[in-house]
Formats: structure tokens, sequence, C-alpha cells
């Protein structure tokens, strides 16, 4: 039977807490998920000030992130270049800011940010995932 890491309780307020503290140093207010491997939601903060679909598209980025087991981006970037059949795939957030947390090689869950541009939605959930290794 093989093992491998989970995220605990703890690690998933690393991480909320770490990407908060990105978000508000920039002064953007969104939205932060963090999902367990298989897409279930583990926590979720609303900055002051997001829009409230952020807390639908937030979620989906990440849940997007965990089961592809790659960034979000991959899939938007496959329907910008003309695969538009991609649409019909059951996945709701194909949209650039969900990226997947790896420990030890496995994919443990994802962040997913929504809330600002797409380039800063993925700095800001890198941010919150680093500090896992801080």
């Amino acid at each position: 039977m093989k093992t491998k890491p989970m995220l605990s309780a703890s690690d998933v307020k690393t991480i909320l807490a770490g990407a908060e503290e990105h978000a508000l140093k920039n002064k953007w207010a969104v939205t932060i998920s963090v999902v367990d491997d298989g897409g279930h939601v583990l926590g979720l903060l609303r900055l002051d000030d997001a829009a409230p679909i952020s807390a639908q598209i937030s979620p989906a980025k990440a849940r997007t992130a965990a089961l592809g087991r790659r960034e979000s981006k991959t899939y938007e970037d496959t329907i910008n270049q003309g695969r538009t059949a991609f649409l019909s795939a059951p996945l709701e957030g194909m949209l650039e800011g969900g990226v997947p947390i790896v420990v030890d090689g496995h994919v443990v869950g994802a962040v997913g940010v929504s809330g600002v541009k797409s380039s800063e939605d993925v700095e800001i959930a890198r941010a919150g995932i680093a500090k896992l290794s801080a």
C-alpha cells in the first residue's frame, strides 16, 4: 500500500495566512481557497471588499488545479488555443489562478485565488504555498 502526505488544518491556516499577507501588502481584495487532493474545500478566506463572485470562482480554480494535478491556467490556455471542445470537461474553474500544492512529488491539494488580475491571483497562491516550507 502506498502512503502520501496530506494537508493538516495547521497547514491550511499557514497557507491562508501567507496568501492573505501577500494580498494585503499589495492592497488586493481577493478570495483565497485551499482544497485537498480531491478538490474538497479545507479553507476559504474572503478579504474585505472582495467581490462576492470571487467566493465561487476561487474554490473552483483550486478544485481544477487539484483534480488536474496542474495549474488551472493550463486549461485556459488549451481552450484559448482553439480546443473549445475542452469546455465540455467536467471542471468549473478553467481560469488562471489555481495552483497545485506538491509535497514530496505528491499533489496534496491546491490553492485558488480570485479577485485581481489572473497573474496576481497566481502570485498570491504561490506566496501562500511558499509558507509551507518556510
